[in-house]
């Protein structure tokens, strides 16, 4: 499984979807036309450079709840 990042842009519409350790990036109106896009730049990429390199790229993300408020940034 591949974790990826989907980027809305509120000034030109649409979203750009992105897999954060292979430098590949998919764009499209939805965020299904981006995923799809960002498919295609993923095979271009394991035909260009091997599966294997790919694989070696991939880190799992690690995510974790805080709790912080924004406003305690700005005040220290």
């Amino acid at each position: 499984m591949l974790t990826i990042e989907l980027i809305p842009d509120p000034d030109q519409g649409g979203f750009t979807a992105r897999a954060p350790d292979i430098p590949v990036y998919g764009e499209g109106e939805t965020e299904s036309e981006a995923i799809a896009d960002l498919k295609e730049a993923l095979t271009g990429y394991v035909e260009l450079y091997g599966v294997e390199d790919a694989r070696r790229r991939f880190q799992p993300l690690a995510l974790r709840a805080i709790e912080l408020e924004l406003s305690e940034l700005a005040d220290g």
